[in-house]
C-alpha cells in the first residue's frame, strides 16, 4: 500500500525510514496550516507573526520588555524590534521606556489591537477547529502529547 504523503509528493521510492515519513508529514501539515492562517490574517491587515505578538501581550494582561515577548513567541522572530515597529506603525501597540534602566522598552496593546483581536477569536477558533475537524477528542488529546513529548525540553540546548 502506497502511503498517503508518497502519493501526494508524487515519491517513486518508499521513505527511508518511518521517522521521515513522520517529520515529512509533520511538515507538510504544518506548511498547510501555516498558508491558511496567513491567509486569515491577511485579510485582517497583519502577519501571522504580529498575531503572535499581540496574543502574547494579550494574554499577559499587562506590558512586555520586548526581549521578553520575542522568548515566548511560537515561532523564531529574529527581527523583533523591526516586528514591533511594524505593529507600532500601524497603531496596534505603544512604546514605553522602563523608568529604572532606560535600555528595556516595554511594549503594550491599543485599543485598537484589542478591537482586532476580539474580530479575530472566532475566525482562528473556528480555522483551528476545521484544520483538526477529521480527528477526535481522544485523537487530538493523543496528538498534543505526541508533539510534546517530540520537542526537548524548553532548557535543553539544541544540538
Amino acid at each position: 500500500m502506497t502511503a498517503r504523503l508518497q502519493h501526494e509528493l508524487k515519491k517513486k521510492r518508499p521513505f527511508a525510514s518511518s521517522a521521515e515519513e513522520a517529520m515529512l508529514n509533520l511538515m507538510r501539515g504544518a506548511d498547510l496550516a501555516q498558508i491558511r492562517f496567513t491567509r486569515l490574517f491577511r485579510d485582517f491587515g497583519i502577519t501571522p507573526s504580529q498575531y503572535n505578538v499581540l496574543r502574547i501581550l494579550r494574554g499577559e494582561g499587562r506590558p512586555l520588555p520586548i526581549l521578553e515577548i520575542a522568548s515566548r513567541t511560537v515561532t523564531v522572530v529574529p527581527g523583533i524590534t523591526g516586528l514591533v515597529d511594524r505593529l507600532e506603525q500601524a497603531g496596534l501597540v505603544q512604546r514605553h521606556r522602563c523608568d529604572q534602566d532606560r535600555r528595556v522598552i516595554y511594549v503594550s496593546l491599543t485599543e485598537t489591537a484589542v478591537k482586532k483581536l476580539a474580530e479575530l477569536d472566532q475566525p482562528v477558533t473556528a480555522l483551528n477547529e476545521a484544520l483538526l475537524e477529521r480527528l477526535t477528542a481522544a485523537e487530538i488529546k493523543e496528538l498534543i502529547r505526541l508533539l510534546e513529548k517530540m520537542r526537548p525540553p524548553a532548557a535543553a540546548p539544541e544540538p
